[in-house]
């Protein structure tokens, strides 16, 4: 298949200068490796300080017994700092493995201090000098280290007190019972929780040590993890805020102009349009790509928006975007064209995830034995009493919007709104009047009617626009208490009505390894194919893999394949919990205590008289 090739050459407005240097600085760079190799080496050497400062036996050497003759507490403090150089080196590691510029500066400086305080408290040299031979490492390739840092919010600030403070209480135990035969009488582990705790805030605890200078190392350890913990938080709490990546008005508006003229290429391409999404342009403004930064990595979905023939120019600012934070560059659910432009521009590696379901409607008939099952099925559900509506959002009122979008959300089995790559994330929004809404209806039974129920919505299909001509689904949601069958009944009576809005291409469901699953039955298939199907068909017990296939061959579409875009095959594993955590599979958040989860909605609340839904 032939890519058209970019007209990016004469840009009508030059990249940035910084885009230019960033690119320069990457091809420069002559060891790809180092960062790795240099994270892992500040780690070992964090963990070999940490180790040191909290067991006895690792500094009871001949130099270390002469050195209790120096004046005051010297060993003391430097034992105390010890443990909190190792500590924050241990946390540095896997930022400097990032080559986060921050990071490099802050070792810079922690690594001579570190080489100070072992050559003070007279340990061991060769720690000294192996901290002082990272710290020249390092800043003889300091040019490796360039990245910015990552997006934040201050939210990092709690998570950092409990993170911190959890690791502090775990090591200043390990540290008060480190010294049993220097304790005085038999503490509890009561006690030894309670010295911990208030040595945290450099108070005395129940417990005497002897001699007072075991006390004071126990003392001055666990005083420094406390004030290492409120700083760092401190820190993060009053920095200057640096919101997380989202779609601004302006960037909207350009999107949406590319839509109106490219948009019939790619079914995701209005996805693109996800508030809690970045966007990058190329130089021409001709091509977008949007994204999202999870855990380090920078996630595109589907094609970029535009003309293809922009892609490289788009694709060249998303790739310097990524060299500047040291981000891991991917995109889920790309086609094969995108795949075919992102792995030539870009130099990546493309990977089949599955198939998405494309459907004709001006074609589709529920005739022939192919589809009598289906047909079957529908007609069932229709003599239980369910009809359906298929019309555009803006056909709705304010009062109808709002109670879809309550049934959608209290359908919904998670607290959070999944999707990234083929999701909105909203319903009824003011922009989103194009989009198509397939409500199913049925009239209360009697039981239900006496106890109250008047609402007679029993499921939805929400299709946004693809071109002129299209619609892709977005949300498929229904009553857990209606009959099954109900969501065939939806998507036949949008196939069978849409042709009169002037649709023709509707995209259903994404078949995860749709190939895999069909060739792993056929007649012939080998023992690894057929493995392969067994895991996931072992695995569809959990995750909706051979259902949603199943389910969507029903309809007797058109399979069009889904690529994963990665840079090396170490990276999957990344990658694929940060798709996880996109799609809201995985969530990470801090724990809710004392008060009742609130499902996350559609749609804000309803404010006014016209909020209130009509009986049906």
């Amino acid at each position: 298949m032939s890519v058209p090739v970019s007209a990016e050459s004469s840009p009508e407005q030059p990249p940035r200068r910084g885009l230019q240097t960033l690119r320069s600085q990457a091809a420069a760079v002559p060891r790809a490796w180092l960062p790795g190799a240099v994270g892992y080496a500040c780690l070992l050497i964090g963990l070999v300080d940490i180790a040191s400062a909290i067991f006895p036996k690792l500094r009871k050497t001949r130099m270390h017994s002469w050195a209790g003759q120096l004046p005051g507490g010297t060993t003391t403090l430097a034992t105390a700092g010890t443990l909190v150089v190792g500590i924050l080196l241990v946390l540095l590691a896997h930022a400097l493995r990032r080559r986060k510029q921050r990071a490099w500066r802050m070792v810079c400086v922690l690594l001579p201090v570190g080489s100070a305080l072992h050559i003070l408290r007279w340990h061991q040299v060769g720690p000294a000098v192996v901290s002082l031979t990272l710290l020249a490492v390092m800043l003889l390739h300091r040019r490796e280290f360039y990245a910015k840092a990552d997006p934040r919010t201050r939210w990092r600030a709690l998570l950092n007190l409990v993170v911190m403070g959890s690791i502090s209480l775990g090591l200043g135990l390990l540290i008060v019972s480190a010294h049993p035969p220097r304790e005085m009488g038999r503490p509890s582990l009561f006690d030894r929780l309670h010295e911990t705790v208030w040595g945290l805030f450099g108070l005395d605890g129940p417990i005497v040590y002897h001699p007072d200078r075991i006390g004071d190392v126990v003392g001055y350890s666990l005083a420094g993890l406390g004030l290492l913990t409120a700083f760092s938080t401190a820190y993060l709490l009053l920095r200057p805020e640096k919101p997380e990546p989202e779609l601004t008005a302006a960037d909207e508006v350009k999107v949406r102009a590319l839509l109106e003229r490219h948009g019939e290429r790619d079914s995701l391409g209005y996805f693109a349009l996800r508030r809690d999404k970045s966007v990058l342009f190329s130089p021409t403004g001709k091509a977008a790509i949007s994204y999202r930064v999870i855990s380090g990595v920078m996630l595109a979905s589907g094609d970029p928006v535009g003309d293809v023939e922009a892609w490289p120019g788009a694709i060249k600012v998303f790739m310097a975007q990524a060299r500047e934070h040291a981000w891991v560059p991917a995109v889920v659910g790309c086609s094969e064209v995108g795949g075919e432009v992102w792995t030539r521009e870009a130099g990546l590696d493309a990977l089949e995830l599955g198939d998405e379901a494309i459907v004709d409607a001006t074609t589709f008939s529920l005739a022939g034995r192919a589809m009598r099952n289906v047909r079957q099925m529908v007609k069932r559900i229709e003599r239980n009493g369910y009809s359906c509506q298929v019309r555009r959002v803006s056909e709705l009122t304010q009062a109808e919007k709002h109670r879809i979008a309550d049934a959608a959300a209290r359908w919904r089995g998670t607290d959070t709104e999944r999707g990234f790559s083929m999701a909105l994330g909203r319903f009824g929004d003011p922009g989103d009047d194009a989009c198509v809404v397939v409500t199913a209806h049925k009239a209360p039974d009697e039981a239900e009617a006496a106890a109250g129920a008047v609402d007679d919505l029993r499921a939805v299909l929400h299709f946004v626009p693809w071109g002129p001509d299209g619609i892709s689904l977005e949300l498929m949601r229904r009553d857990r208490a209606a009959d099954p069958g109900l969501n065939e009944l939806l998507i036949v009576a949008a196939l069978q009505a849409v042709p009169e809005l002037g649709i023709r291409r509707v995209s259903l469901n994404f078949a995860m390894f749709r190939s895999a699953l069909a060739r792993g039955e056929r007649i012939g298939a080998g023992p690894v194919l057929r493995a392969w199907r067994g895991l996931l068909v072992f695995l569809s017990r959990w995750f909706q893999i051979e259902s949603l296939y199943k389910f969507n061959a029903k309809f007797q579409p058109e399979w069009e394949p889904r690529f994963l875009v990665y840079p090396n095959t170490r990276d999957l594993p990344r990658i694929g919990f940060s798709v996880m955590q996109a799609e809201a599979f995985i969530t990470l958040g801090m724990p809710r205590f004392g008060r009742k989860r609130q499902r996350e909605g559609l749609m804000p609340a309803p404010v006014g008289p016209e909020s209130i839904a009509p009986a049906a």
